[in-house]
């Protein structure tokens, strides 16, 4: 017998073996009915159901029957931006092409600080100079009143507590978990509604997610309704950032994250922030877990009556795969980029001549594979639509393995059509760029009334259970939008004051105008939960005088 046609049977077992192992991590071989390796399309539908459903998903998305119209629309969006940008190049002083290492690299200079016009300075400081100094406690009262927020906390037993006094109850709880300094410092023996027994049984049976959600929509959608809020934003854009929270505890459900220099075990919380100012949704993510993989389950999951079709987010979130999803379910993914040169520039047209940037423009999109897939696209975004999987778990399943299955290289390359968009418009226009900017900052700045509030026991979490992290970091994102609707309340009534007075403003500075101010508000210390019958009655409490400082040594002390 020839021995170049025998088989080594060992080698061939481990060639075999070692295939399986990989086809399993790309999600190419499937292990029926177990969740680690299973197929995460066997919770779409197939065959006859999907075919009946597919026109219906189609019409709802606003996506073709099949790919080649799709694509031939997307390249015409491609070569126009393309030359657009080509036209634009010579008056763009904000980028350059170098060469390096013999290949064209993008250069793009970082925006200048935006200058604040003396009459922004005067108006937000007679702005601020006029809300009212207020406890915590007040706060939420007053808020309840106007809105009834806390009649969302229903039992857990769905059936209506009988209680009196049941909303100050409820009030002082959300306090003591935003805080985090527990039920102790609200407690009062001689104020039936503040009794241990009280506080314990409403922490038990009423702080849970479907609570805080529903709770939290008032609030957002009573924002919504407000002119200065919508002077701000219309409630399209959005932006998803994450910060960070230390466990001290031992725990599975906290770990390192190297994004972070603090190298100490935590969760992440996720959380999106409307172009009103307020937080529409939040999701816990452990520590060794990408934030962008949640991104459209905040979008897709969140209760409010706010429909952002775009959203902001840090460098992590400019993956193709992730503006792939993104263009299925018909969103628009903006991320800040750290450095353009590296990114890469797809075309669909090799023959277009797209001048300066044709060495910029080097890689071909195969759209052979987007072509075959589609079908699989549509049932992906079809079913992501309607709620039956989330973007995380699909992202997870798909994404466990350093080579991606034929589904993920099929998102991929969709996807970088929308991104090489994307990244056209943002080197082209600053205008967009500082728009970008400006929404990741109110991001920033509902963190830094976060971390205000949640200053009990060293801002550290510390819940061992997933279930209690998301019920108190829910509970923090909830007193927060408390803070944004109280402060946009009383900056209108500031500037309808100053109206008044004879005082104009110019738009421009109004829209530049946040409510994440928080000086004004005292959360330490004091926990005394009454409220003027007049403010319990829906009035607004008197503002202060501009000039009025004889209580400023003694309210900065406090907050001390």
């Amino acid at each position: 017998m020839d021995t170049h046609k025998q088989v080594d049977r060992q080698a061939y077992t481990v060639c075999v073996t070692e295939r399986l192992q990989e086809s399993l991590r790309r999600r190419d071989v499937f292990v029926p009915r177990r969740a680690r390796w299973g197929d995460p399309r066997v919770k779409l539908l197939q065959g006859a159901p999907w075919e009946a459903m597919r026109p219906q998903v189609c019409r709802a998305l606003g996506h073709p029957d099949t790919a080649e119209p799709a694509l031939q629309a997307l390249t015409h969006q491609l070569n126009a931006a393309y030359q657009r940008t080509v036209a634009n190049f010579p008056t763009n002083a904000a980028i350059r092409v170098e060469q390096v290492k013999g290949r064209d690299t993008l250069t793009l200079t970082g925006l200048d600080k935006l200058q604040e016009p003396p009459s922004l300075l005067t108006l937000r400081a007679q702005v601020l100079a006029r809300l009212p100094r207020v406890d915590l406690p007040e706060v939420l009262l007053e808020i309840h009143a106007r809105t009834g927020f806390a009649h969302a906390f229903t039992h857990i037993s769905a059936s209506d507590a009988r209680v009196a006094d049941l909303p100050v109850s409820l009030c002082a709880v959300l306090l003591a978990e935003a805080c985090n300094i527990g039920l102790e410092p609200v407690v009062r023996a001689d104020v039936p509604a503040l009794t241990r027994e009280r506080l314990s049984w409403v922490q038990q049976n009423s702080i849970r997610a479907e609570t805080l959600s529903r709770a939290n929509a008032r609030l957002v959608d009573t924002q919504r309704t407000l002119a200065l809020a919508q002077a701000w934003g219309g409630g399209e854009v959005a932006s998803a950032d994450g910060l960070r929270f230390v466990v001290p505890m031992r725990t599975i459900h906290a770990g390192p994250n190297r994004k972070y220099s603090n190298a100490s075990r935590g969760v992440t919380y996720d959380n999106f922030t409307s172009d009103q100012c307020t937080g529409f949704h939040g999701i816990v993510i452990p520590g060794t877990l990408r934030d962008s993989m949640f991104i459209l389950d905040g979008l897709l999951e969140q209760q409010t009556s706010l429909r952002p079709t775009e959203v902001m987010a840090d460098t992590a979130g400019t993956s193709a795969l992730v503006f792939g999803l993104f263009w299925l379910l018909g969103y628009q993914c903006s991320p800040r980029l750290a450095d353009i040169g590296e990114a890469r520039f797809w075309r669909l047209d090799t023959t277009a001549d797209y001048g300066v940037l044709n060495g910029i423009a080097r890689h071909r999109i195969h759209t052979a594979l987007i072509t075959r897939h589609w079908d699989d696209l549509l049932r992906v975004a079809g079913f992501l639509h309607q709620g039956t999987v989330s973007a995380s778990e699909l992202l997870r399943s798909i994404l466990r393995s350093k080579r991606p299955s034929t589904l993920a290289r099929a998102i991929s390359a969709l996807g970088r059509i929308p991104k090489t968009l994307y990244m056209l418009a943002y080197i082209d226009d600053e205008h967009y760029r500082r728009r970008i900017l400006t929404q990741l900052h109110r991001g920033e700045g509902r963190h830094s009334v976060a971390q205000a509030v949640f200053h009990g026991q060293r801002g550290e979490l510390r819940q061992r259970y997933r279930e209690g992290q998301e019920d108190q970091l829910g509970t923090l994102g909830l007193v927060v939008n408390v803070l944004v609707l109280w402060n946009t309340l009383y900056m209108e009534a500031a500037l309808k004051q100053r109206r008044t007075e004879g005082l104009a403003e110019d738009a421009a500075d109004v829209a530049r105008l946040s409510p994440l101010g928080h000086r004004h508000l005292n959360f330490q210390g004091r926990y005394s939960f009454a409220l003027a019958e007049s403010v319990a009655q829906g009035a607004l409490r008197p503002l202060r005088h501009p000039s009025d400082s004889s209580d400023e040594e003694e309210w900065e002390t406090r907050l001390a």
